[in-house]
């Protein structure tokens, strides 16, 4: 093989960035919050971090200093009240009222306020957004905080959303024109599916009939005061919440909060806001969907948990959670795993317990995405899988690579704990108003998880399966491309596949022993034969005995993270008219094969406990290399970098697996109207150009030379 056919002009960028940490608690505060865990019902501590208070009015809020980025801060109105709290004369107007506080508040005409945020650099849609969901609505804005006038406006603009909206006829009117075009372009096979289906899986419940879309009856026809009456009803103190976090101090926040938001009164004689209640069935209920513009075949099985979500609260509940967080690891791993073999049972699968369209009811998830004709198998791979947990069990070789893996996972968050964005740390306090899910600092996080994790038995992992799946309160989905040469699925088969699995003759998973190294023998090294320095921007180049350039760069953006980058001039380009289809659609699938004789799922078991990543490419006109490693997993990545040039494994079977999840993907898109148009559009725009590859089809996938691509590469 030619390995290193493009090596010569090879550049790799890295940024390294530093290992120091700050934090803005003090030593005395870390030592009270962390104090040693007994597990006898202790609450989870708050993060010191951030100011929670309450107004007199009830409207509760969250503040905290945080410096990344600079001179910004992010600004969020939550309303604990979303599309399940319409009347029967208010659908789709939970959504509708999200739309009008964009278009006229007591401070902003018309389209003042997004001309006004537009001009300092806030854009619509990208920056300034909102979202209307069935339990809440929530309005993000991004402010600068440098212009104490910018900072003053922002506060206005989410004062006015809460309770200054005009709501003018005229206003209504024309804003009915804008919702209908959403309802219309919405209206696609996904859509028209789900009203199908989600009566099944909110079953006896409300929340199939409130789509915070709405209906168009409704939307063309709704009277003013439908609309005044929800924000009235809903748009009150005691339901929302104000969080401000970014580069602005937190008593300059506090004092906003409370000028803008303590003068609305409280409301008088308040709606109860009630939690509305998904009903249990004894029966297994099953959907099976499907319409002539569905992208995806998909398969889903939910077993619903019998109550409503437990909050967690104590030190003993975030502990279950870690245990959960164990059980989906390892079994997501079993799942990606028939992924990589020959003959793979779907494109994709994920299990999960959690959340559901109701806050008020929860599920074990099992989901794949498979071929048009591969819904049964698929269906039966996903419970085998789950039968095969219930059966047997983890075995303890998954469970201490999936223990090492979250250690991994929560010691490099920790590290860099101080480089967290605003933007990512509001959506925890989000949660927190809304589901009561606790904000702990991540102090207090990485101790508990070094603490923790060890103490955690594998029985504790395997008893999860019985919690999850029961007999009862089961929901199965189908959806997928309707299709006139292909018969429909029914429900009976459906249920023969649930019955079989139960009685199917199962072996235990064979967890395959792997080494711990990549390469047992390091190759001789090389030298550096120049080194140069570039003060101005800060950067270093080395050139290497091989003729390689090394240009590497010190940041500080990130305390734990090496970012990495390989390239040489070439690519495709260098292949014939008469190869490039052949070779250029196959090389997707080399590094399917894995290096140095193991495969990807050696490689994954491998890894576990560490954090490197490396993805080859071949691009037009280069080829390379992108990755990221932690400092300590450096070394990782240069090892993978080094058996991709020298010891990529031929392997039919993994390119094999390779070829039939690209066809099952490909035959999946080719039936979205807006795919195809794309496809279509980039072979008549590109007419015959040989060179021309747009979007490859299943036949092309077919026509791909493994052989020809393995050589070349």
């Amino acid at each position: 093989m030619k390995k290193y056919r493009y090596l010569f002009g090879l550049i790799l960028m890295l940024s390294i960035s530093g290992l120091h940490t700050t934090t803005a608690q003090s030593q005395q505060s870390i030592k009270k919050e962390i104090a040693a865990f007994n597990l006898d019902g202790t609450t989870i501590p708050t993060d010191p971090n951030v100011k929670i208070g309450k107004l007199s009015n009830g409207l509760t809020y969250y503040i905290r200093n945080n410096g990344k980025p600079e001179n910004k801060v992010e600004l969020r109105l939550v309303v604990n009240a979303g599309s399940i709290l319409e009347d029967e004369d208010q659908l789709g107007l939970a959504h509708f009222m999200e739309h009008m506080n964009f278009n006229g508040t007591k401070n902003f005409k018309k389209n003042e306020l997004v001309d006004y945020l537009q001009s300092i650099g806030v854009k619509f849609g990208a920056h300034l957004n909102a979202y209307t969901s069935f339990d809440e609505t929530v309005y993000i804005l991004p402010i600068p905080s440098d212009d104490p006038e910018k900072l003053e406006k922002g506060f206005q603009i989410i004062e006015d959303w809460a309770h200054n909206a005009l709501l003018t006829d005229e206003e209504i009117d024309n804003e009915r024109g804008v919702v209908l075009e959403e309802y219309r372009l919405g209206k696609g096979a996904n859509e028209r599916m789900l009203q199908k289906y989600l009566p099944k899986i909110m079953y006896g419940s409300k929340y199939a009939k409130r789509l915070p879309i709405g209906t168009k009856e409704n939307l063309e026809n709704f009277e003013y005061e439908s609309l005044r009456r929800f924000y009235k009803d809903w748009y009150r103190p005691d339901l929302m919440a104000v969080i401000a976090v970014g580069d602005v101090d937190v008593a300059v926040l506090e004092e906003k909060i409370k000028s803008h938001f303590g003068k609305i009164p409280a409301a008088k004689n308040p709606k109860p806001r009630v939690s509305h209640e998904v009903k249990n069935h004894e029966e297994t209920l099953i959907a099976i969907e499907t319409d002539k513009e569905a992208s995806f075949a998909q398969v889903q099985v939910l077993f619903k948990d019998l109550g409503v979500p437990e909050k967690v609260k104590t030190e003993e509940d975030y502990r279950k959670q870690m245990v959960q967080g164990l059980f989906s690891q390892m079994i997501n791993n079993r799942l990606s795993e028939l992924t990589e073999s020959e003959n793979p049972p779907f494109v994709f699968g994920s299990t999960y317990h959690g959340g559901t369209w109701a806050r008020s009811k929860e599920a074990y998830q099992s989901m794949a995405m498979s071929a048009p004709d591969g819904q049964l198998k698929a269906l039966t791979a996903l419970l085998e899988e789950n039968e095969r947990v219930k059966k047997y069990g983890f075995k303890q070789g998954e469970f201490e690579r999936a223990k090492k893996s979250m250690l991994a996972r929560i010691d490099k968050a920790y590290k860099d704990r101080d480089k967290m964005e605003s933007s990512r740390i509001v959506g925890r306090y989000v949660s927190n108003f809304l589901s009561g899910r606790p904000i702990p600092s991540m102090d207090w996080t990485h101790k508990f998880y070094n603490e923790q994790i060890p103490t955690i038995k594998l029985e504790e992992v395997n008893k999860l399966i019985n919690q999850y799946i029961r007999d009862t309160n089961t929901v199965i989905v189908l959806t997928g491309p309707e299709k006139e040469d292909t018969p429909k699925i029914t429900e009976a088969q459906v249920l023969d596949v649930l019955k079989s699995v139960k009685t199917k003759d199962l072996q235990p998973y064979e967890d395959k022993a792997v080494g711990n190294s990549l390469i047992s023998t390091l190759p001789p090294a090389g030298k550096i034969t120049n080194k140069t320095t570039n003060d101005a921007i800060g950067v270093t180049t080395l050139t290497l005995s091989n003729g390689a350039k090394v240009i590497y760069k010190k940041t500080d953006f990130k305390n734990d993270e090496v970012l990495f980058s390989a390239f040489s001039y070439g690519g495709s380009s260098l292949y014939s008219d008469e190869d490039y289809k052949a070779i250029g659609f196959a090389s997707g699938g080399l590094a399917e094969a894995g290096v140095n004789g193991l495969s990807k799922i050696d490689i994954r078991k491998m890894m576990s406990g560490k954090i490197a990543r490396v993805s080859p490419y071949i691009g037009s006109y280069r080829e390379g290399f992108n990755g990221s490693a932690t400092p300590k997993d450096l070394e990782t990545l240069f090892q993978m970098t080094h058996l991709y040039f020298t010891k990529l494994n031929k392997d039919e079977k993994a390119y094999n697996s390779f070829i039939t999840k690209q066809k099952g993907f490909l035959t999946n898109m080719m039936k979205s109207p807006q795919f195809y148009f794309q496809f279509e559009m980039g072979k008549f725009m590109n007419g015959k150009n040989p060179r021309y590859r747009g979007f490859p089809t299943p036949e092309m996938m077919d026509a791909s030379d493994y052989d020809l691509a393995y050589e070349n590469t």
